[in-house]
């Protein structure tokens, strides 16, 4: 085909018809999309976050859905007055507006009892320290019971009459009783609970104490 029939097979109405059809199609492509994005993300839609706190999950994921929202449980936790799956927690709080869509995550009320790992405290606190400790991670703790030992010196813990090391997982439902040195009361006291070898000043060979009554002049 010679340059000048080219022009002229080019000039012909039919190959501008066929351009400007294909310039329109590409136009209504660009304009549907455009229209199916804008209902995708639902431009311009607003709804409020319910109040999903003290609910049961199902009612909770009701109350999303009439909003178009959704839930996921986030996390767990444990509150004993509240039934289990009840809703602690949300993540987007109440009134905050948002698009359709968003979902919401929350910590619901565990299924089952948790279980703490026992801190160390035995021969490594206070009464005082221990009690705080114990109490501050969610421990439930009785009257402490009273042994011999160095006053107020934690020297083990029981559960249920049972003896519990350091690191053991016990369920919070639990009550842990602490075991703490009641005090010897006095020196002579402690000395008399040993055997002694020494014939130091104070002590007999036989290893009884020895009190001498001194009178200041």
């Amino acid at each position: 085909m010679k340059l000048k029939e080219f022009f002229k097979e080019a000039n012909s109405k039919p190959v501008w018809y066929n351009i400007l059809a294909m310039v329109l199609l590409f136009i209504a492509i660009l304009i549907s999309i455009a229209f199916l994005m804008d209902i995708y993300t639902r431009h311009g839609e607003k709804v409020s976050v319910p109040s999903l706190r003290q609910k049961s999950f199902e009612t909770a994921g009701q109350l999303a859905r009439e909003r178009g929202l959704y839930i996921e449980v986030s996390d767990t936790g444990y509150v004993k007055s509240l039934p289990a799956g009840t809703v602690l927690e949300q993540n987007i709080e109440p009134g905050q507006i948002v698009k359709p869509g968003r979902t919401i995550y929350v910590v619901i009320n565990s299924l089952n009892t948790p279980k703490i790992s026992l801190p160390d405290i035995i021969d490594n606190s206070s009464l005082r320290e221990a009690m705080a400790r114990l109490k501050a991670l969610g421990f439930k703790v009785g009257q402490p019971q009273f042994v011999t030992g160095e006053k107020d010196w934690v020297y083990g813990v029981l559960v249920n009459g049972k003896n519990v090391a350091a690191g053991e997982k016990i369920s919070v439902d639990e009550t842990l009783i602490v075991q703490v040195g009641r005090g010897t009361g006095n020196t002579i006291d402690t000395l008399q609970n040993n055997s002694y070898e020494s014939t130091d000043e104070g002590l007999t060979e036989e290893g009884t104490v020895e009190i001498i009554d001194a009178t200041i002049e």
